[in-house]
Formats: structure tokens, C-alpha cells, sequence
């Protein structure tokens, strides 16, 4: 008798307010963080199309309806060298002999600053960014020093030495690109 009584005395008002108090707030995170997937998902777009012209290591256009224009997709994830700079066509040739004519899905969300749609490209279900990364023809994607996707891979590849890491001269794409600027600009 005494020990039910000191539980309601000492944790009957905990209780009462972990459900007054946290579990409001709980439920109002967890409904905002389905809403934002859900948005999230919807404006994911899942494409099927012809891969007609490989423009570099992470860009690609892909024809996904007759009536439509190709579609020019930048490869999310990855960062592949620029065609002016060292390992850049072997990156762009790499990709040209897996894709070229190949029917492949797109799953895009978003545009970047040029006005490629970014996504994700499957061949046969393998997921192109993560090959190119594998392969060592491009690097992770990075975002304020976080590398998210492919990673393992990214790694792995330096580590064997594949692609572009072979000659020990690698530059990342992004600093070349600071440093010469695009392409066209280096020619």
C-alpha cells in the first residue's frame, strides 16, 4: 500500500505533464517532419527515357517522351572533373559507354543554378553517381565539408587508386573550378 501510494505522490505529476506538455509537442514534430516528406515525395518525378548525349562526367541528356524535349540532367551526388581539366574525358567517356542509348530512370526533385533538373540516374537498377564515384570518376558531392551519398565508395576508389586518382594529381572539381573558372573561360 505504501509503495502505490509514493508512485501516485511522486510520479503521477511527471506523468500528467509529460502528457499535458511533451506529448503535444512530440506529436506536432512527428506531423510536421510526414508533412515535409510527403511534400518531399510528391515532387519526386520518376521518369523513363533514352540517354541521347553524355555533355561531361555528371551531365546527361535524356529523351523521356517524343512530344517532349530531352531532359538535361545533372547527376546528384557527385562532382565529376570539368572536360578542361585532367581526368575530364575519361570521366565523360566512362559514362558515355555505360549510358549512351541506354533506356535509363530518372528520379528528379529539384533544378540546380543552370537549370538541370538533378536527380538520380538508374541503369538496369544500378545507380550511375554511385558507379561514377566507384569507378573514380568523380567525387562525393559536398556541402559544407558533409559528404552524404556515396561515401564508402568515394573512398574505396581513392584508396585502389581508380579513374582519376591513378596519377596522384587529382584536383577536386570545385576548386578547379575556383581557381580557372568554367571551362569555356580556360580554352
Amino acid at each position: 500500500m505504501i509503495k502505490k501510494h509514493c508512485f501516485n505522490l511522486c510520479f503521477r505529476p511527471l506523468d500528467q505533464w509529460i502528457r499535458a506538455r511533451v506529448a503535444p509537442e512530440l506529436i506536432a514534430v512527428v506531423v510536421f517532419a510526414l508533412m515535409t516528406l510527403q511534400a518531399t515525395a510528391a515532387t519526386r518525378q520518376v521518369q523513363v527515357g533514352t540517354v541521347t548525349r553524355v555533355v561531361d562526367g555528371d551531365t546527361l541528356w535524356v529523351n523521356t517522351s517524343a512530344s517532349q524535349p530531352p531532359l538535361k540532367v545533372r547527376i546528384q551526388g557527385i562532382d565529376a572533373p570539368e572536360i578542361c581539366q585532367l581526368g575530364g574525358d575519361q570521366a565523360r567517356d566512362a559514362l558515355k559507354a555505360r549510358v549512351l542509348g541506354q533506356k535509363v530512370t530518372v528520379m528528379s526533385g529539384a533544378r540546380d543554378d543552370y537549370g538541370r533538373t538533378l536527380a538520380t540516374v538508374h541503369l538496369q537498377g544500378q545507380d550511375m553517381g554511385r558507379w561514377q564515384v566507384a569507378q573514380g570518376h568523380a567525387w562525393v558531392y559536398s556541402y559544407r565539408a558533409r559528404r552524404v551519398l556515396y561515401a564508402q565508395e568515394f573512398a574505396q576508389a581513392q584508396a585502389a587508386r581508380r579513374g582519376v586518382f591513378s596519377a596522384g594529381q587529382a584536383e577536386e572539381p570545385r576548386l578547379f573550378r575556383k581557381r580557372h573558372g568554367p571551362c569555356q573561360r580556360t580554352r
